[in-house]
């Protein structure tokens, strides 16, 4: 593992004051942006910085498509339908994207603010604050918004909750420091129905629970137990009326396995098949992920492989596995 790719951003907080004082002298649209396939980490971080900056009078256009689960952060009229060339002047803020070629919605270009939390992530933009080390890109934000001088409301503090929360795993995951736990307990200070906001974020529709059954059906375990994969096909999905979002999260079900430190779900999708990679025990998913083409952190990541069968991808990623699995002693 290249150890530099998860090492703190030096000169963070006078990076952020940079991107504080910069975005306050912004007169012209500001659009926000974040990644394909958003999750809570991309949706939150967005949503509660262009609600900021809406607090203090910018135009702010906010594009994204949140999964159904967190549609119901958003208000109606926060949407705003993909752009195809930004507006004449515009500033570009893009959150928790690893790569330009993940960015959705919107074209890089003009003015490009890059936050995140990848340590992959080639610090793409003309100003980027990019720390590893945050459990969220939800807590670059946080201490974003802190700097703007925007008065915390529930409503801002709400989505960037929900980013600490997604990204922690309901703070079960490795990342949860007690940074995340302070910065937490400030947001919750602010206004934010934990409890409520909790529960409603585990809200799935009936057809996720019929597809995660045909998903469970599939469950293999490799190298001893050390390795638990399952997938989903598009005849699967289709059997139980279901969308491709709707499997988005069947690799945290299969992550508890007992015995094993790696988990992955295969998501066959015709022409490429998608992986959801999650590890422990000094096992590395970003290793993993970043042999196959993708990227990500050290316990949650995820690769795309482009034109590959789901027969095909399996003695694939094994291989890469079982590589990942020597190196940290396993094997």
């Amino acid at each position: 593992m290249d150890a530099t790719l998860n090492q703190p951003e030096p000169r963070y907080w006078e990076k952020l004051r940079l991107v504080a004082e910069t975005l306050k002298l912004v007169e012209g649209p500001i659009v926000v942006a974040s990644h394909v396939d958003p999750d809570g980490d991309a949706i939150g971080s967005s949503l509660g910085l262009a609600r900021a900056l809406r607090a203090m009078g910018k135009e702010v256009l906010w594009v994204a498509e949140p999964p159904r689960f967190l549609r119901f952060l958003v208000e109606e009229s926060e949407y705003h339908e993909p752009l195809e060339r930004l507006p004449e002047g515009a500033t570009l803020v893009v959150l928790d994207s690893a790569d330009v070629a993940r960015v959705a919605g919107v074209p890089v270009e003009g003015f490009v603010i890059n936050l995140d939390h990848h340590g992959t992530n080639p610090r793409f933009g003309h100003l980027s604050v990019v720390d590893p080390t945050k459990a969220a890109t939800a807590q670059i934000v946080k201490d974003l918004i802190d700097l703007l001088g925007v008065a915390w409301t529930p409503e801002v503090a709400t989505p960037v909750l929900v980013g600490l929360i997604t990204d922690t795993g309901n703070f079960r995951f490795s990342n949860t420091t007690p940074e995340v736990l302070q910065t937490a307990a400030e947001l919750v200070g602010y206004g934010v129905k934990l409890a409520e906001i909790t529960d409603r974020l585990q809200w799935r529709p009936p057809q996720y629970f019929k597809l995660m059954g045909r998903v469970l059906s599939t469950v293999q375990f490799h190298f001893g137990g050390l390795l638990v994969t399952a997938h989903v096909t598009p005849e699967m999905a289709q059997e139980a009326g279901a969308t491709e979002e709707d499997s988005d999260d069947f690799v945290g079900a299969i992550r508890y396995a007992e015995g094993s430190v790696v988990a992955i779900l295969f998501k066959d999708r015709g022409d490429h098949v998608k992986l959801s990679i999650r590890s422990r025990g000094g096992v590395s998913a970003q290793n993993i992920a970043t042999r196959l083409g993708g990227g990500g952190h050290v316990p949650a990541a995820g690769a795309t492989l482009e034109g590959e069968t789901l027969e095909g991808a399996y003695p694939k990623v094994l291989a890469v596995v079982e590589e990942e699995l020597r190196r940290a002693g396993y094997l």
